[in-house]
């Protein structure tokens, strides 16, 4: 049975809800394409809003426009359209990610609707959290929910767990010392001049400074001063899971970015608040020693701090009007 064609405005509400996703710096770097002759949607990586200095394989690019297509494909469950998507469609085109026919009613089991009221609530908290554990049962959804994605999430024991930390504090100095980087910093921050109003992370979201550095929270200010931030004490033992893959090439990438956005739809709607970390992911040496070696885990493709605590503001995102195209 076929579905009737899209309304205008629900392809703009699909994309709207696809745009909540998390990106690095909030740079947002996705273009959609609607082709009403196919009922489908195109999402397509957008190059000019790549990092050259710390993401220059664009691995968290596809990352963030994996978790854009997973944001569509529970917005178009939720508006009753069967999301049958392919990725990586056309090999002559690296920068079509993908495509999401939608013509098809959604199926009875699928579940996807149920995360839609998480999409908007979602946010980024660098902020501390309360340091209370998280219930063994929630930890299991968690994981089912990477698993149903096809990727996995490990919760790291306590070792582990300082051993990440080492590595991320690492990251940080060196990016401390690289000019490139810190430049590039500045450029997603607006502390090296005016950020487009819509992306890249105000210092409203920068969160307080730490007392003491304990939780992997990236410093956005990069020890420059910001006007009315404060400092706060943060979780003495932060509760981290690893996000990761078999294998890890644009595809692997695009699978991690669903699970990883299914995971934090996931967490929001029981209860947790959730920040990332990909520093050290930015650097190959450091990114390869995340894994646990006692692990399967192949490929770490991002660490996620979980708790309970205050939420973060909402992130301003860019018109719908400036990332859709409609054919």
């Amino acid at each position: 049975m076929t579905a009737e064609p899209l309304e205008t405005t629900v392809v703009t509400s699909l994309v709207r809800d696809a745009t909540a996703a998390p990106s690095v710096h909030n740079a947002q770097p996705w273009r959609f394409r609607y082709l009403a002759a196919r009922c489908a949607i195109r999402l397509f990586g957008d190059p000019e809003r790549a990092m050259a200095k710390s993401d220059p394989d664009h691995r968290a690019l596809h990352l963030g426009c994996g978790a854009a297509l997973f944001n569509l494909r529970v917005a178009a469950a939720s508006a009753g359209r069967e999301p049958y998507t392919v990725l990586l469609p056309d090999p002559a085109d690296p920068w079509l990610l993908a495509e999401v026919r939608l013509d098809r009613p959604v199926r009875q089991d699928d579940d996807l609707a149920a995360l839609h009221p998480a999409i908007h609530r979602r946010r980024t908290s660098r902020f501390p959290f309360t340091g209370e554990g998280i219930p063994t049962g929630v930890l299991d959804r968690l994981r089912a929910a990477a698993r149903t994605e096809g990727a996995r999430l490990q919760v790291p024991g306590a070792w582990h767990v300082q051993e990440v930390l080492h590595l991320l504090h690492d990251a940080e100095s060196r990016e401390s010392l690289d000019p490139e980087a810190r430049e590039e910093l500045r450029r997603w921050t607006g502390m090296g001049g005016a950020t487009p109003p819509g992306e890249g992370v105000p210092a409203s979201a920068f969160g307080p400074r730490q007392h003491d550095v304990t939780a992997p929270v990236r410093d956005f200010a990069a020890g420059r001063t910001v006007v009315g931030r404060g400092s706060a004490t943060f979780e003495k033992r932060p509760q981290l899971a690893l996000l990761g893959t078999t294998h890890d090439g644009p595809a692997d990438w695009l699978t991690a970015g669903q699970a990883l956005q299914r995971v934090l739809l996931q967490a929001t709607l029981d209860g947790l608040v959730t920040s990332l970390t990909s520093q050290a992911l930015e650097w190959p040496e450091l990114r390869w020693a995340l894994r646990d070696p006692a692990s399967s885990m192949g490929h770490v493709q991002m660490v996620i701090r979980l708790g309970y605590g205050p939420e973060g503001p909402r992130s301003a995102r860019r018109p719908v009007e400036d990332v859709l195209e409609m054919a």
